[in-house]
């Protein structure tokens, strides 16, 4: 039985294809659009799991949500995509694994929410940007540093770290002056599972 992802277009569901594909896993998508005036998602996925949100992964009776928690599933159940080894290529793996959604993340939301405010919103985001500015130099210093976010191999902490990273640039300004990262981003677009993931996702304004 194959699996299947509940995906949204422009959302962090996209991660999830990019892992599969990367997997070679066989899986199904089942497509929900945002609502175009609110951009927030359909109430259809409501019914498949109770917070309504994506992506969500079905293996058989099983349902997951929350990407991370789905990607250690999808590690655990072929051995791929984990650390190298178990020292500090583990540490780091778990670090930004969890970093992805726990530190960066967070920012870049607020960053967004506070542009949709009329007035007060631009001087909002200004005090924000040093904040996020912080996570970037210090995402900046560990590509320059190293490859992949675990060491010398991608792991599912590279597939995490994609959808802030994506987002900073077109949110947060990340550009040029941070050229590792913008090498890592890069490196990872070229990759064909990557571009396959794309070709059946759907609309993704981040890539």
């Amino acid at each position: 039985m194959s699996l299947i992802v509940h995906h949204l277009n422009n959302s962090r569901s996209q991660r999830l294809l990019w892992m599969l594909e990367e997997l070679e896993l066989p899986y199904e998508i089942r497509f929900y659009e945002r609502d175009k005036a609110t951009m927030l998602a359909p109430p259809e996925l409501k019914k498949v799991h109770p917070l309504g949100k994506s992506p969500v992964l079905e293996d058989g009776k099983l349902k997951l949500v929350e990407t991370g928690a789905i990607c250690e599933y999808l590690v655990d159940k072929t051995g791929k995509l984990g650390p190298a080894n178990q020292g500090e290529g583990l540490l780091q793996y778990r670090q930004f694994m969890h970093y992805a959604e726990g530190s960066l993340m967070p920012n870049l939301l607020l960053m967004l929410a506070m542009s949709k405010v009329p007035l007060i919103g631009g001087i909002a985001v200004k005090k924000v940007q040093p904040m996020v500015d912080v996570h970037l130099d210090y995402v900046e210093q560990v590509l320059a540093s190293r490859p992949w976010f675990a060491g010398k191999a991608m792991t599912a902490a590279d597939i995490m770290m994609s959808f802030p990273l994506e987002a900073a640039v077109s949110r947060a300004g990340l550009g040029p002056s941070r050229p590792a990262t913008m090498a890592w981003l890069k490196k990872i677009h070229a990759r064909q599972a990557y571009k396959t993931a794309l070709e059946k996702g759907g609309t993704y304004d981040y890539a």
